[in-house]
């Protein structure tokens, strides 16, 4: 999957010379957390978040008083306080590589772009969303994770049995196992009961971790 196909399209944005105190009630009025800033010709420009507004709006301290302070903020302007030349991602970047990307920067948001135009942006809630999706933790069925030997074949084994005992698989991921002659592999399956499952998996597996019905 690519990040096209779970960006949230056409997103909120502000011009450069958006004051702070609208860019915060925008961002109230459309429960987000950031805006991207793109000029007249919708061409990415920075990326603000509530964070930076926050700390726009309560700077260190000053010789300022109150009235003062406030008039100030009222005037400064997005491209104030915005990041210039955010990390940003193209539509067609698997969604995993997106994910790795935010990971590796300690950010929670990219903007997408096509050719230097901006026509999405990807958050960790819709990395959440996807996770629950890739789980299955909408459905109802049975959830099981086993230890699977490392060797060539053995999903599609587990697969094919759980097939052929009436099963319908909703999910199926795998992660690193115990050492590297290993891995996990967890199975979302619709159609069989808890004990079928488990008996149907067993021996294939080097040993089923739970079964949990969902």
């Amino acid at each position: 999957m690519n990040v096209g196909h779970c960006m949230t399209k056409n997103p909120v944005t502000v011009l450069p010379d958006v004051t702070v105190p609208e860019a915060q009630a925008m961002m109230r009025r459309e429960k987000i957390h950031r805006l991207p800033v793109v000029d007249k010709a919708k061409r990415l420009v920075g990326i603000v978040t509530a964070s930076d507004l926050r700390r726009a709006s309560s700077p260190a301290a000053t010789s300022l008083d109150m009235y003062e302070l406030h008039y100030l903020i009222s005037k400064m302007s997005v491209e104030q306080v915005m990041t210039k030349r955010p990390v940003t991602v193209d539509e067609a970047l698997p969604v995993e590589e997106a994910a790795r990307i935010m990971d590796d920067n300690r950010i929670a948001g990219l903007p997408v772009l096509r050719g230097d135009v901006l026509v999405g942006i990807i958050t960790e809630s819709d990395l959440f969303r996807l996770f629950i999706e890739l789980f299955g933790a909408r459905h109802p069925g049975v959830r099981l994770t086993a230890l699977l030997p490392e060797r060539p074949g053995e999903l599609a084994s587990v697969a094919g049995a759980i097939a052929a005992a009436g099963g319908n698989i909703l999910s199926l991921a795998t992660f690193e196992g115990e050492d590297p002659t290993n891995h996990y592999c967890t199975i979302k399956v619709e159609g069989l009961a808890r004990d079928k499952l488990v008996a149907t998996v067993t021996p294939l597996v080097e040993k089923v971790v739970d079964a949990l019905e969902k």
